[in-house]
């Protein structure tokens, strides 16, 4: 069975890198979107278990994760080891802060991070700028959950960090193209897979008598799993790391109409300003200079 590189690397010379990253901006919050109605039924963890179970098993007759890990150098091995980790744990969290608070905090929380790393990275006015519209952005998004829900706010701050660290670990697994990043995308989902096991199959085996709940998990993970972070491979291979940082300021917006139009959380005016102020602090800051 031939591997899908070369196939993968022409779709991602062929289709401009910024339609991929529509589709995982959509995908990105429409599946934990349907994750959160299984919520009741299925369970925090063992809605996560399914999401990363699935992604598992799609990618490991695509991309064999054993040879690419048996194949690998000991630095790319730590790269898989590091990336696997961080998806687990940041899906986990990510389900988590969506069980206790509004998914348009949730992802503007994810953006901070990256706008503090550019702060750290290159020192200037425009980026203390940036970094302080986005804080008050999240401020305001906050309100006076900081009190009423610590737990939740703990989860979101956990997620946004580890969102930094895959956007980090991300761009360099696919530094040798569209295909490279998928096959090491597949060893790093089949570690998180081994990760997690133990914390989310019990809570996960509570479904596995309804086929509905099985499938859902499944569609679940598809949807937050695969296409998402499939054409971010595709996207990562073409954009450096800066441009891609950028293109983030869209998503809390994608958040924000995903959750009013799926869970029927209605933004208010505060919210929408909490947003743009997050969304203008992403798109204004300068991110430090370093390759893809």
């Amino acid at each position: 069975m031939p591997p899908p590189n070369a196939t993968l690397n022409r779709v991602a010379e062929v289709v401009p890198p910024h339609v991929w990253f529509g589709v995982s901006a959509v995908f990105h919050y429409l599946g934990p979107a349907f994750a959160v109605l299984l919520f009741p039924a299925v369970g925090v963890l063992g809605v996560a278990w399914f999401r990363i179970a699935t992604a598992a098993l799609f990618f490991a007759p695509i991309t064999r994760p054993w040879r690419t890990i048996r194949k690998a150098d000991p630095r790319t091995r730590w790269l898989l080891l590091g990336l696997g980790a961080c998806l687990a744990i940041m899906n986990t969290s990510f389900y988590l802060a969506l069980d206790r608070l509004p998914m348009s905090l949730v992802a503007a929380m994810e953006f901070v991070g990256t706008i503090a790393v550019a702060l750290y990275g290159l020192r200037t006015c425009r980026n203390l700028l940036a970094l302080s519209l986005a804080v008050l952005g999240v401020l305001l998004l906050v309100d006076l959950r900081w009190s009423s829900d610590p737990l939740g706010l703990f989860w979101a701050t956990l997620n946004g960090s580890l969102f930094v660290v895959y956007l980090v670990l991300g761009h360099k697994a696919a530094r040798e193209g569209a295909s490279g990043g998928v096959e090491r995308l597949g060893a790093a989902m089949a570690i998180a897979f081994f990760i997690l096991v133990p914390i989310g199959l019990v809570e996960a085996a509570k479904a596995f008598g309804v086929i509905e709940l099985v499938l859902a998990g499944i569609a679940v993970g598809i949807c937050s799993s695969v296409i998402p972070y499939v054409s971010d491979q595709l996207a990562m291979s073409r954009l450096p790391r800066a441009t891609f940082a950028l293109y983030l300021a869209i998503l809390p917006a994608t958040a924000t109409v995903i959750a009013a139009i799926m869970l029927a959380q209605i933004p208010t005016r505060q919210d929408l300003v909490g947003i743009a102020l997050v969304m203008a602090g992403v798109a204004l800051h300068m991110p430090a200079k370093t390759s893809g």
